[in-house]
């Protein structure tokens, strides 16, 4: 029997708890204390495909996370789990200078052709885009592509960790080696998967590491509304403000991303009210909507902005992912499903070379 450690529950250390224990000589265990979870704190809108970013590798890792959805659900639901924490309702892209819309419908038709996921594209009129989401404003014309879909990272994460069966320590862990055995906990391992987002540099810097991975606070509202919105599609305007609809009348407005907050994770009113009043352009609404509540975590950034995964370096039976960024709901469960394959000698869709860990964790 193989003992895996997964410290770190989030969408990243969830899924691959999910395919390690799928393995019948695996057994595995996940640490985790709960606090600052990006993923807890996140909901997250799945369409890269707008995406102008030019790194390659990063579009390439967003691309296939998206599509990778569609092999995690029909396998969640072929047990007979639900997967109520996914929902393909569309999205809808909205720019200030209007005349780009186009280019942007170029762009995501170009890439229709290996991605098929991005489904029916069309620029809609305001009158037009209120069929799917009654009296949205702020706008003349916006761009609409089915395959939009948005996640609710807690459910997420729940949902795997409770298909897993793994056993679940809810504490703060280290890790340790002595005499080339692992150790999490007091307890020994035969592998660890690490996938604690921004805490990185924290758990390896006792093993002698630099981390090159930093902290970023983002904040979310959300709200209720009266009608059922379980059809409307999400809402990406242009800037930092997404406005996210979820089942029976639930809204998320956010995120922000705050760089200069370290880990804090306390409400920031100030940040969020400002958030909500730009939101309050589209959907005036929101003005008397019951506040839910309210949600902080901390992301995870490289300094160069770009993710990475793989073995840690000369620290056998050891791997890691970071610097997931605002991304990690569409590229999380991709990168837990390659860390599972990586601990178990598989090969899997990315190319580890194309996000080196090496760049960015080094031993000193």
């Amino acid at each position: 029997m193989k003992r895996v450690a997964v410290i770190g529950a989030g969408i990243v250390g969830s899924t691959a708890a999910y395919y390690l224990s799928k393995s019948p000589d695996v057994e595995v265990t996940v640490f985790d204390d709960g606090k600052g979870q990006a993923t807890k704190a996140a909901a997250g809108i799945i369409s890269p495909w707008f995406s102008k970013r030019r790194n390659k590798a990063w579009y390439r890792m967003a691309r296939l996370g998206a599509d990778f959805y569609q092999d995690l659900i029909a396998e969640l639901k072929d047990a007979g789990i639900q997967t109520d924490f996914y929902q393909q309702t569309g999205v809808y892209l909205l720019k200030k200078d209007e005349s780009k819309l186009q280019e942007f419908y170029d762009l995501a038709a170009n890439r229709r052709e290996e991605s098929l996921l991005i489904g029916e594209l069309s620029l809609l009129s305001r009158q037009e885009a209120q069929e799917k989401f009654p009296d949205l404003q702020g706008f003349e014309r916006l761009l609409y592509a089915s395959g939009g879909a948005r996640v609710e990272g807690a459910l997420l994460t729940e949902t795997l960790l409770k298909a897993s069966k793994a056993e679940l320590v809810e504490k703060k862990v280290s890790l340790t080696v002595e005499r080339e055995q692992l150790l999490v906990d007091g307890r020994s391992f035969d592998c660890v998967v690490l996938a604690v987002g921004a805490w990185l540099g924290e758990i390896l810097q006792p093993l002698g590491y630099e981390t090159d991975v930093r902290p970023q606070k983002g904040q979310l509202r959300d709200f209720k509304l009266a009608e059922q919105t379980d059809d409307y599609p999400v809402v990406m305007p242009e800037g930092e403000l997404d406005i996210i609809p979820f089942l029976a009348g639930k809204v998320s407005v956010g995120a922000s991303h705050e760089n200069d907050q370290g880990f804090d994770l306390t409400v920031d009113k100030t940040v969020l009210d400002q958030l909500q009043q730009e939101a309050e352009t589209y959907l005036p609404r929101l003005s008397k909507a019951e506040i839910l509540g309210e949600r902080v975590g901390t992301r995870a950034y490289t300094s160069d902005f770009a993710p990475f995964f793989g073995a840690v370096p000369d620290l056998l039976n050891v791997y890691a992912a970071s610097g997931l960024g605002s991304s990690g709901l569409t590229t999380g469960p991709l990168i837990g499903r390659q860390l599972a394959q990586i601990a178990l000698g598989e090969a899997g869709l990315l190319n580890t070379a194309d996000y080196p860990i090496e760049r960015y964790v080094k031993k000193v």
